[in-house]
């Protein structure tokens, strides 16, 4: 019996990741089907720059886009990410103009990872 390629992908059950950042935690969580599956550590927004809040889409992705944003940067608001650094020191701590910096190999793996449309939830 011939099975279409086509129809088959249709009919396989997608997987659902969304993102929530937790900025007083300084994590970033995946969670894949509504299930946690994966955190990382982040540096968010310092105080007078601070990471928004609230609930957004992943719109943009790129692969090394240069300057202090690492490997990768995905953005889910005009002018505001989760990108990776040039300075991982800065994990953990509240010292970017508002995004979410994670290191480069795990900005790289989340990348890989969710497509565009990804809910990203700030809290």
């Amino acid at each position: 019996m011939y099975i279409n390629p086509y129809m088959y992908y249709l009919y396989m059950p997608q997987e659902n990741y969304s993102i929530t950042v937790n900025r007083a935690a300084r994590t970033l969580t995946l969670y894949k089907n509504g299930q946690w599956y994966k955190s990382y550590p982040i540096a968010v927004g310092k105080p007078s720059t601070p990471t928004p809040r609230g609930t957004f889409k992943i719109t943009v992705k790129s692969i090394n886009p240069g300057g202090p944003f690492g490997a990768r940067w995905m953005q889910f608001k005009p002018h505001y990410g989760i990108h990776g650094t040039n300075n991982p020191s800065s994990i953990g701590k509240a010292v970017s103009g508002g995004c979410v910096r994670m290191y480069n190999e795990d900005v790289i793996e989340l990348y890989s990872i969710v497509p565009i449309g990804t809910t990203v939830k700030i809290i």
